[in-house]
């Protein structure tokens, strides 16, 4: 076994979201965490168990695997209260919901199918084999990087015709993605119900529909997405001038939106700062109901070079600003969905069982969230190096990668420093062990 070692502030959380797993085995998830962050090559389970040396016990770490995938809820919660400690975020709490797939290979992938490619690339491939996760994630504003996203949980989508496939020792019944998104946000408003902070979830539009809606009003959390151009909107019902007999209307006329959006006046213009710059938008704001979400909508049309686009959210308080700033942070959960498949190489491991599948992506999560919150508070200087490549954007903020090979550097470097402690190195040395950390990390 390698004796590398997390840094200490790292590796006591850890610790901490091992409380949840059962004593005998909850080491193994440190070994596992080390091994993924110190793997090379096609990241696959056994590449993780060869960065930390694992040996003739190998097949305890699988089974392992099929253990942690059914307790993810429990390490997650560990985890978001742990981010909420370490990042001391405000009464506002803002978090993510969207879908995406990793691409796997072979018939007996459990709860792999056939999903629609978002990506489709230069081979134009409309369709992928492989699995779909509908993955809720923390956003926070970074103090010098704009927006970050820190994913936590995800849920394993398996088409219905697929659910059949399954053994059925696995007990998995089927699932929209909708009725997905409604159990995270009512996990997550579970979770954190104890703080009593105001909950912001921002969506994509194939995710503004009637179970979610009602899953958000349930729990009371502020839902903001994409309206639909042609979505069936309504204007806010007058009070009549005399009182009658029934029950009030609850929504009024029909409006439509592509005329509100044509009409020349009530247009304004709103400053605020998007992906880390500050830019001028044109919107129009106005109330409206919408049948779907049961009751009355903050409506923002925004104003765009090749025409204009719809948002919504479910508290009319807030301001059209607020609105267009938690759009532009769902794009920090694009750019984890990048990091987790090309820097971690999720989907990227060879298990076939469904909880060990669901065990590998929320590893990749996790890690991913780690070391962003090991590297929230430290300066640009002590994350990258950009005199190596002096083609590179200098001002350019750190990416994930930088942070990772960040990590890596410090442990490898604690390694050293205490084999040097030990016994007394040369200069030559030295020299030959930082060329070899520079090529390593």
């Amino acid at each position: 076994m390698v004796t590398w070692q997390l840094p200490a502030e790292l590796a006591s959380w850890v610790t901490r979201l091992t409380g949840a797993l059962d004593a005998r085995v909850a080491g193994k998830l440190a070994t596992l965490l080390l091994g993924m962050l110190f793997a090379r090559g096609r990241r696959t389970v056994a590449s993780w168990l060869r960065a930390v040396g694992v040996g003739a016990d190998f097949r305890d770490y699988y089974y392992f695997l099929g253990s942690l995938g059914r307790k993810t809820d429990l390490v997650a919660a560990a985890l978001l209260r742990l981010a909420l400690q370490v990042l001391a975020a405000g009464d506002c709490l803002e978090f993510g919901i969207d879908d995406s797939p990793t691409k796997r290979f072979g018939p007996h992938v459990q709860g792999a199918g056939i999903h629609h490619n978002p990506t489709p690339g230069p081979a134009d491939q409309k369709f992928l084999y492989g699995h779909v996760w509908v993955t809720l994630a923390l956003l926070v504003r970074h103090p010098w990087w704009a927006t970050i996203g820190l994913p936590l949980r995800a849920l394993l989508y398996v088409r219905q015709k697929d659910i059949g496939k399954l053994p059925r020792r696995t007990k998995i019944p089927f699932r929209t993605k909708l009725a997905m998104a409604a159990e995270l946000i009512a996990w997550l408003a579970e979770t954190l119900r104890f703080l009593g902070r105001t909950l912001w979830l921002v969506t994509d539009g194939a995710y503004a529909k009637r179970p979610v809606f009602q899953a958000a009003g349930k729990h009371g959390v502020i839902l903001v997405s994409r309206l639909r151009k042609d979505a069936r909107v309504c204007a806010v019902p007058q009070p009549p001038a005399q009182r009658r007999r029934g029950r009030p209307r609850k929504y009024g006329e029909p409006l439509s939106l592509a005329k509100r959006a044509a009409h020349p006046k009530g247009w304004e213009t709103v400053e605020l700062v998007l992906y880390g710059k500050k830019i001028t938008k044109t919107v129009k704001t106005f109330l409206a109901t919408y049948r779907p979400a049961g009751g009355v909508l903050r409506v923002v049309i925004v104003k765009e070079t090749d025409g204009w686009v719809p948002f919504f959210a479910t508290d009319p308080n807030v301001t059209a600003a607020r609105i267009l700033q938690a759009v532009a942070d769902r794009g920090s959960l694009e750019q984890n969905f990048h990091d987790l498949k090309e820097v971690h190489g999720a989907g990227q491991q060879q298990v076939r069982n469904y909880w060990a599948n669901v065990a590998a992506y929320h590893l990749n999560l996790w890690l991913l969230t780690l070391i962003e919150l090991w590297s929230w508070g430290r300066p640009k200087a002590a994350l990258c190096d950009r005199t190596r490549s002096p083609w590179d954007d200098p001002d350019r903020r750190p990416s994930h990668a930088d942070r990772r090979n960040a990590l890596r550097r410090q442990c490898l470097q604690a390694e050293f420093q205490a084999a040097q402690t030990r016994q007394p190195v040369s200069r030559k040395i030295r020299s030959l062990f930082s060329g070899l950390l520079a090529m390593v990390a």
